[in-house]
């Protein structure tokens, strides 16, 4: 069976995108599963946040995108058993520039990919906060999305933007693109405003929508500090729990196809 790949994004940034990457590759690996994780954010806060220093990475996911590596060749093991990494570097930031005069462009992640080990059960593509190239790449190398989407007033607003960007990566570039699920983050059950969100995005998007929500806790904005997933920091906080509750949830889902083969 071939790796179920999915891209872990929204063109909205602070929404808990990195932490629900990290936190759901290592869930997942922690279930037992190999997972590759590609960070193609010039942040790269991803590789940071699993405690790998961005000074001492020699190749990385800009030389397999932009200069054509073998992604085998970036691949690195992580403290995590079970889960890889394709670290990313800042040399990421100039790279929509040099893109553009390629051919095949938006493929270039996906052919890279194609390279994968058999054993693989899945890959998480961390995805900048924007619709640019590398976005672009990340989408057209998925098989679905994994959305997160804080629970805000701006992620209201954002709603509509979000389904025309989906329906237009589908129609132009992707047609078999799907929605693995959408992760709610910063979830505080006492504020009228969030349950508002979710009944929000509940009504748009139904049981893409998955459980558990994952709350608003200290402690995962302290883990990426110490260059841990939240499931090694502090495996008994909430959020810990949550994410590995909603990682077993999402892996139910798709290895069961209930999510239509992670289709919709």
């Amino acid at each position: 069976m071939p790796a179920i790949v999915l891209a872990v994004a929204n063109q909205k940034g602070g929404v808990g995108k990195t932490t629900t990457a990290i936190s759901v590759a290592t869930a997942l690996a922690q279930l037992g599963r190999r997972v590759l994780l590609v960070d193609i954010d010039p942040q790269a806060n991803a590789t940071s946040g699993l405690g790998i220093d961005r000074r001492e990475v020699e190749v990385s996911i800009y030389d397999v995108v932009v200069l054509g590596r073998p992604l085998v060749e970036a691949r690195r093991p992580t403290l995590v058993p079970n889960l890889d990494l394709v670290p990313s570097d800042i040399a990421l930031a100039g790279s929509e520039i040099e893109l553009v005069g390629m051919a095949r462009r938006e493929h270039r992640l996906g052919y890279a990919l194609e390279g994968l080990e058999a054993d693989d059960d899945y890959v998480l593509i961390d995805a900048p906060p924007s619709l640019g190239l590398l976005t672009v790449n990340a989408v057209v190398a998925a098989g679905a999305l994994l959305i997160p989407i804080q629970c805000e007033f701006y992620a209201l607003e954002g709603l509509g933007l979000l389904t025309h960007t989906i329906a237009l990566l589908r129609r132009e570039l992707n047609p078999d693109l799907g929605i693995a699920g959408i992760v709610m983050t910063q979830f505080d059950g006492r504020l009228a405003l969030s349950h508002q969100v979710v009944h929000e995005v509940r009504r748009r998007f139904g049981d893409k929508l998955l459980t558990p929500l994952i709350p608003r806790n200290v402690r995962l904005s302290e883990a990426p500090s110490h260059g841990l997933p939240i499931t090694i920091y502090d495996p008994g906080c909430r959020g810990a729990i949550a994410y590995r509750e909603l990682a077993f949830n999402l892996d139910q889902r798709l290895r069961d196809g209930a999510a239509g083969a992670a289709t919709g």
